[in-house]
């Protein structure tokens, strides 16, 4: 017999499954011996008052074993001889885009500019030793995108735009943990990510795909109005309808298509700080003890938003128990993210502090964008000036500018800094003085409504790092709704965040697979042959 309970518990109780399974026989009134197996489905913390409490779902087995696995399989064909498909970009849009052409009977050609993912975590290193960035192998361009090292959070609010489930057992059938099937907010981490990546990449080689690194796009290959295929900056050219999944930093590619006169229009971004606080102050506001998060709890986290002068302010991408990072894909930026490895176990948790920025706030002389002849390219080169602004700060390096949090809020400069997890180091700078009021006036407006919602949460041991920017892309790459190809140009897919329609590694996968799926269609609808 297979029962399955909702149950509220104590952390100590949820944490431990013996306890469990006590707990279990002696409310339900079952013998604790005929219960042969006990299997998490959903999991989540309640901290909203003082004593917190455990919800799980629970499958008991009971008289009888597990007879399958906690994830569904997914079959992937020999898809060798099958007509071909390029996917541009192997992050989690272009890595799931593949996966679904194998599913579908398609064969995927994969082209990444970047290194495979083990090589690619050298470069990431040498950021720190030689403050210096490799502007093709860094923490948004290699094998596994932007979410690779920054922390491999896989929650999501886009259930509307597809599968989410489907996306989180094919992260399990290659290697991630269950727990992830269970948890409200799942999380694979930095330190396990890398080999599951690596293992969907030979899926795709075992079934006849192939994946190109250090191969980077520098064109379309247009006949009339059909995309027939890219350039790479070798010369050579790949055929066939293209799925363009190149991440939210591409920003060489967003020209090209400028250039090209290809239809894209600015999109909206958030832009701010990491804030970083010590994890035992976040644990202690979170779980209401002076004792912090003991033994059974993790890393806590927090979610804050508010509005400012019309605009959102909000934390984005927290880390409990993680590490700021040197996010920069080129010369002369500072860019910081966020990431945490699988047990959330550093001494710091940091989020992502940052103000809502539309295309028409463009104009507002507080935020002193640039001016741009081509108009769809105006975010992102607000973005660039706002890096280079904070390299500068930094002394032309990536150490990155820094204030105390309550400094900032009492516009004063910080003349000493905490300890923080940023390897290549901070430099104490005056963010309310040089940050564009328009986004530094609503950071401390919506600084000072946190603290008051977390008492604690606004102090002088959080740190503010400068800057976040990478939220999202900030051009939108034009597509159909029905068929999701290129408003103008047949055969061409633009995908995932890079293309402005997805916000994270679970979206970028969903919209990876409608991809595959439009691209499938078009292939049938136009009986291409095998290149």
């Amino acid at each position: 017999m297979i029962q399955e309970y909702d149950l509220r518990l104590p952390p100590e109780t949820a944490a431990d499954e013996l306890r469990l399974k006590a707990h279990i026989s002696q409310e339900k009134g079952i013998d604790g011996q005929n219960i042969n197996a006990l299997r998490i489905l959903k999991r989540s913390i309640d901290a909203r008052q003082r004593q917190v409490y455990v919800n799980l779902r629970v499958r008991a087995y009971i008289n009888e074993v597990p007879a399958d696995e906690p994830f569904r399989h997914t079959d992937y064909p020999d898809v060798s001889g099958k007509p071909q498909v390029v996917v541009v970009g192997a992050g989690p849009g272009g890595l799931f885009a593949a996966l679904k052409l194998i599913e579908l009977g398609l064969r995927p050609v994969v082209v990444e500019r970047g290194k495979d993912v083990r090589e690619r975590k050298k470069d990431l290193a040498q950021i720190s030793r030689t403050q210096r960035v490799d502007p093709e192998s860094n923490y948004s361009f290699g094998e596994g995108g932007a979410g690779a090292y920054s922390d491999g959070k896989l929650y999501t609010r886009s259930k509307k735009r597809g599968n989410v489930e489907k996306i989180l057992h094919v992260f399990c059938q290659h290697g991630a943990p269950t727990a992830i099937l269970a948890d409200a907010h799942p999380h694979i981490g930095t330190d396990k990510l890398p080999r599951v990546i690596e293992n969907m990449r030979a899926t795709i080689l075992r079934c006849g795909g192939e994946v190109h690194f250090q191969t980077r796009m520098d064109a379309l290959l247009v006949e009339g109005d059909e995309v027939k295929g890219i350039v790479a900056h070798t010369g050579e050219q790949f055929l066939g309808p293209v799925i363009l999944a190149t991440g939210h930093s591409a920003r060489d590619v967003y020209r090209r298509l400028a250039a090209d006169k290809v239809e894209i229009e600015a999109k909206g971004i958030a832009v701010g700080v990491r804030l970083e606080h010590p994890s035992e102050l976040i644990d202690r506001i979170q779980y209401h003890n002076r004792e912090g998060r003991g033994k059974y709890l993790p890393a806590a986290e927090y979610s804050f938003v508010t509005q400012a002068a019309g605009r959102g302010v909000y934390s984005f991408c927290m880390c409990p128990g993680g590490f700021v990072v040197p996010a920069a894909s080129g010369p002369e930026q500072i860019v910081v993210n966020g990431m945490s490895p699988s047990n959330r176990g550093s001494r710091w948790s940091n989020s992502g502090m940052v103000v809502e920025i539309r295309p028409e706030d463009l104009d507002d002389p507080a935020l002193d964008a640039p001016a741009s002849e081509h108009p769809a390219l105006r975010m992102m080169l607000l973005q660039e000036q706002l890096e280079r602004l904070c390299w500068l700060q930094g002394n032309r390096k990536q150490t990155a500018p820094a204030q105390r949090m309550a400094d900032f809020c009492n516009r004063r400069l910080s003349y000493d800094l905490p300890e923080s997890s940023y390897a290549p180091g901070l430099v104490s700078s005056p963010l309310h003085f040089w940050m564009p009021s328009f986004i530094g006036q609503r950071l401390e407006q919506g600084f000072r409504q946190f603290g008051k919602n977390a008492r604690g949460f606004l102090t002088n041991e959080a740190v503010m790092i400068g800057m976040e920017t990478r939220t999202s892309s900030p051009v939108r790459i034009l597509r159909r709704p029905d068929t999701l190809q290129h408003v103008r140009l047949r055969g061409l897919f633009p995908c995932g965040e890079g293309a402005g329609y997805a916000g994270g590694i679970v979206s970028a996968g969903i919209d990876g697979e409608r991809c595959a799926e439009a691209a499938a269609q078009y292939c049938e609808a136009t009986r291409q042959t095998t290149y």
